[in-house]
Parts: C-alpha cells; structure tokens; sequence
C-alpha cells in the first residue's frame, strides 16, 4: 500500500481506539478495583479478541454475520448478555479504599481472569466483525500480495489499541488519593456499572444492516 493510504488508516484507527467504549472502560474498572497491572492484562485479553476478530473476518465469517440473521442475532444477545451481567458485578462490587501498598491477596482476580474477561469484552460485540470485514478491505491493495499488508494493518491496530488501553491503567494511578475514601469507590463501582449495562442494552438495539 502507499504511504499516503496507510497514513489515513492510522488516522481512522486513531479514531477507533480513542473512542470510549467496553473495552477502554474494563481496563479503567479493572485498574480502579485490583491495580494497573490487572487492567492491562484485561487490556491484552481485548486485543487477542480484536486479532481473533480480524483473522476470521479474513476467513469470510464476517460476511456470514452479513448474511445470516440469525447467526447476528445470537451473538448480538451473548453479547449484549455479557455486558449486562459485567455491569451488574461491577455495581454490587464491595466498596475497598485504593491501597496503593497492598500486599498480594487472594481476593484480587487471577491474571488468568483478568485475561478471559478481556476476550470475553473483546469478543462480545458482533459489529466488529461486520466492522473489521468492512474496514479492512478499503486499505488494501488488490494488486499486491494480501498476506503482508494484513499483517501491516493488524499489528498497526493492535499497538495502537494496547497502547491506549494501557495508558488508561497506568493513568488510575493519578486518581489514587481520590480512592482513599470507600463512599468515592462505591460511586465510581455503581457508575462503571451503570454504563457496562447501558452498552449492553444499546447493543442490543443493533441492527444487522445498520
């Protein structure tokens, strides 16, 4: 591809991550409740989704989703179902003071965890199929060889992501004497909360062919 065309790309990538949305918002939550280092491995949990998602739109199982409503349809709801059940875990989380020299504790979620609920988050949303299977094809040169421009493209949007998501980790640290107090906690839970169900219920406004 030209120079010129990958410069628009990065411009429109940019866009894309900078965009709040489940993603940007787990890793804040996540590093709110357990520290910055949960948070970005929530983070890398997302973009191992989002590379997922890019391989199978290339296998043509975004244009399945196109093409099939029920196949939409069904992972539109598991979606849409996961966001709710996070917002509903997020509110009724236990109010705990940020303790920036808190030891290790077995109450803090497994990296593991952090990771699963990443993809999970990642995945969840079935426009990025149709999304990524859209976007992808206007970069791309027909007369030049596919693979190497994919890998350029992809490696593009998964630095660019992992680098916001984990700037948004390590920037809770800013707001740690703001967390001292519970009742800032509970608020901060409730309204995380809140907006993880809100983005499950818009999602499931979505339309097909929207």
């Amino acid at each position: 591809m030209t120079l010129s065309t990958y410069l628009l790309y990065v411009a429109a990538v940019s866009v894309l991550v900078l965009s709040p949305g489940p993603t940007m918002l787990m890793c804040i939550t996540r590093a709110l409740q357990h520290g910055w280092a949960r948070g970005i491995v929530s983070g890398l949990g997302s973009v191992t989704a989002a590379l997922g998602i890019m391989l199978l739109s290339a296998l043509g199982l975004g244009a399945v989703l196109a093409a099939s409503e029920t196949a939409f349809t069904v992972l539109k709801v598991v979606g849409a179902a996961y966001l709710i059940y996070l917002g509903v875990k997020t509110w009724r989380s236990p109010a705990v003071a940020f303790n920036p020299d808190r030891s290790a504790s077995a109450a803090l979620p497994s990296l593991r965890t952090c990771y699963a609920q990443g993809l999970m988050v990642g995945a969840s949303n079935p426009k990025a199929l149709l999304f990524f299977a859209a976007f992808f094809p206007q970069f791309l040169d027909p007369a030049a060889a596919w693979g190497p421009q994919m890998a350029i493209l992809a490696a593009t949007f998964m630095s660019m992501e992992m680098t916001v998501l984990t700037l948004c980790s390590l920037g809770t640290a800013r707001i740690a004497p703001f967390l001292a107090s519970s009742a800032h906690v509970r608020w901060i839970n409730r309204v995380c909360g809140g907006l993880f169900a809100a983005m499950g219920g818009i999602l499931l406004t979505v339309r097909r062919h929207a």
